[in-house]
C-alpha cells in the first residue's frame, strides 16, 4: 500500500463549536463543544444592560404608546395588538405582541406573504396607518415588555417565525444559541432589503463578536436607521 495522507474536515455546521474550551483526560485530547456563546458574567451584563435602557425608554415611550393604540383602534378597529408565536433561544416559542399593522381578516400570521422569506413593500394586505408604523417601526414598541420579561433581548437575531425556522438547516441554528433581539446586526445592515434566508451569516457574526460595545453600536446604527425610515415594511 502506498503511505497516502488523508484529511478530512470535520462537519462542525452541526455543532455549537464558538468559544470551545479544550481539554484532556491524560494524553487525550477533548474539544468542548456544549460551552454557551455566552458566559454567565457576558449574560448578566446583557441582562443588567436590557433592563437599564428599557426601564429608562418605556418611561417616555409609555404615552406615545398609548397614542398609537388609540389611533389604530379608531382608524382600523380591534385588535389593536397582534400576538405571534416565534421560536427564542434554544428553540423555546415565545409570544412578541406588535401593533396592528394590517387588515384585520387578511391574516391570522402578519408575515405570511407569497414568498414568506420576503415581505413585500406594495403588499395590500398593509392599512395607510400601518405602513406609517412599519416605516417609523413605531409598530414594534409593544417588545419592549417582551423584553422586560426575559424572553427576548435589546439586540439579537431576530426571533423566527416556526414554519420558517422548521425549513432551517442544521447549521442556520446557531442563531438560537442566544437571545433573540428586537434589533441586531443583521437588521442594521439591510433591515426587509434583505430576505430572511440571508441573515444567519449577520447573527454568526454577532455571536462570534458579541460585546456590550458591539450592543450599544447596533442600537445606535438602529435609532439612525429608523430615522431614515429605510429598509422597514
Amino acid at each position: 500500500m502506498l503511505p497516502v495522507k488523508v484529511s478530512i474536515i470535520p462537519d462542525f455546521f452541526d455543532l455549537t463549536v464558538h468559544n470551545t474550551t479544550s481539554s484532556s483526560i491524560g494524553n487525550i485530547p477533548l474539544l468542548d463543544i456544549k460551552t454557551p456563546a455566552l458566559t454567565p458574567n457576558q449574560r448578566l451584563a446583557k441582562r443588567v444592560f436590557d433592563l437599564t435602557l428599557t426601564s429608562l425608554f418605556l418611561v417616555p415611550a409609555l404615552p406615545v404608546m398609548a397614542i398609537i393604540w388609540l389611533l389604530v383602534r379608531l382608524i382600523d378597529g380591534s385588535p389593536v395588538i397582534l400576538t405571534q408565536s416565534r421560536v427564542g433561544e434554544n428553540g423555546r416559542i415565545i409570544k412578541i405582541r406588535k401593533f396592528r399593522t394590517m387588515r384585520p381578516k387578511a391574516n391570522n400570521d402578519e408575515e405570511e406573504t407569497v414568498n414568506p422569506a420576503i415581505k413585500n413593500a406594495n403588499d395590500p394586505r398593509i392599512t395607510k396607518l400601518g405602513r406609517w408604523l412599519r416605516r417609523s417601526s413605531l409598530d414594534e414598541l409593544p417588545q419592549f415588555f417582551t423584553v422586560l420579561s426575559g424572553e427576548m433581548s435589546l439586540v439579537g437575531p431576530r426571533p423566527e417565525l416556526p414554519r420558517l425556522f422548521a425549513q432551517y438547516l442544521p447549521w442556520q441554528r446557531v442563531r438560537l444559541t442566544i437571545p433573540q433581539g428586537i434589533t441586531g446586526w443583521w437588521q442594521v445592515n439591510g433591515r426587509s432589503d434583505k430576505p430572511l434566508m440571508f441573515n444567519t451569516e449577520y447573527d454568526q457574526y454577532y455571536i462570534q463578536n458579541y460585546s456590550i460595545w458591539l450592543d450599544i453600536y447596533i442600537l445606535l446604527k438602529t435609532f439612525w436607521i429608523v430615522l431614515r425610515g429605510r429598509g422597514a415594511y
